[in-house]
C-alpha cells in the first residue's frame, strides 16, 4: 500500500473503530435501561453507530486492498490493532455516566462529519452527508440528557457531574492529530480536528450553563487509543463481541 493510501486507510479505520466501538457500548444497554423509551432510543443510537462503522470500514478495507471487508475488520483483529479513541470504549456505568460520554462524543461527531461533507474524497464525503444527520439527533438527545440530569433532583445532578468528571479526561485525544492525518487535510481529505475544537468548547459550555453546571478542567488527559494502547475494557467488549465470529471464521451474516 502506497504512502496515501496507507494513510487513509488508518483515517477511514479510526472513524469506524469509534463508532463500532461506541455502538457496541451501547448495545449493553438494551433490556437494562431506565424506561421503554430510553431502551428504545439507545438501541437506535447503537444501530446507526454500527451502521457508519460498516460503511466507514468497508471503505477501509477497499484502500486497504487486502481481502477484508467490515465483518473482518470488526471481528477478526485484536485490541492492540484497533485504533478507537479510549473515550468511547469507557464502561457504561450508570445511565448519566452513559449520556455524559455520548454528549462528548456525538458533540465532537457531529462537528467533524459536517466538515467531512465537503470533503475531496466523494466516497468519504458521501458516508459523512449521511452520518451527520443521525449524530445530530444523538448529539441533542443527549444534551438534553445532561440538561434533565444536570438541573434535576439532587441525586441526578450528582450522577451528572460524576459523569462528566470522569469524561473530561479523555476529551483532548479525540482532537489528536498526527503527521499521517495532517497530511490528509492538506489534500482536502481530513478534518483538521483542531479546527473544530472551538466549536465543541462552546457547545459543551453552552450546554452545561443550561443545566447549571460548570466546565471542568481535562485533567492529566489520556491518549493512546488510536495507536493501539488500549485498558483492559475494550479486550473483555472485543471478548463478547466476536465470540462467534471467532469461533465460525468462515460463516457470513
Amino acid at each position: 500500500m502506497n504512502q496515501p493510501a496507507d494513510a487513509l486507510f488508518q483515517y477511514l479505520l479510526r472513524l469506524g473503530d469509534d463508532s463500532l466501538i461506541l455502538g457496541q457500548r451501547l448495545t449493553e444497554w438494551c433490556g437494562h435501561a431506565p424506561t421503554i423509551e430510553v431502551d428504545l432510543s439507545l438501541s437506535n443510537l447503537a444501530l446507526d453507530l454500527i451502521g457508519q462503522a460498516t460503511l466507514l470500514l468497508d471503505y477501509a478495507g477497499e484502500v486497504e486492498d487486502k481481502g477484508r471487508d467490515a465483518d473482518r475488520l470488526a471481528f477478526h483483529r485484536d485490541a492492540e490493532q484497533f485504533t478507537n479513541c479510549l473515550l468511547v470504549e469507557q464502561p457504561n456505568g450508570d445511565f448519566a455516566q452513559t449520556m455524559a460520554r455520548q454528549f462528548f462524543f456525538s458533540c465532537y461527531s457531529e462537528l467533524m462529519f459536517a466538515e467531512l461533507e465537503t470533503s475531496a474524497d466523494p466516497r468519504l464525503a458521501e458516508i459523512a452527508a449521511k452520518a451527520v444527520k443521525e449524530v445530530r439527533y444523538h448529539a441533542d438527545l443527549a444534551a438534553d440528557w445532561v440538561i434533565r440530569l444536570g438541573d434535576g433532583t439532587d441525586e441526578s445532578r450528582r450522577r451528572m457531574i460524576e459523569g462528566l468528571d470522569w469524561f473530561w479526561r479523555f476529551v483532548d485525544e479525540m482532537f489528536a492529530m498526527d503527521a499521517a492525518e495532517n497530511a490528509l487535510v492538506q489534500r482536502g481529505v481530513a478534518v483538521d480536528r483542531a479546527a473544530i475544537r472551538e466549536a465543541f468548547d462552546q457547545r459543551i459550555a453552552a450546554t452545561l450553563a443550561q443545566a447549571g453546571l460548570e466546565v471542568q478542567a481535562s485533567g492529566w488527559p489520556l491518549s493512546g487509543g488510536r495507536e493501539g494502547r488500549h485498558g483492559e475494557e475494550l479486550s473483555r467488549l472485543l471478548a463478547e463481541m466476536q465470540v462467534l465470529p471467532r469461533a465460525h471464521p468462515e460463516a457470513v451474516w
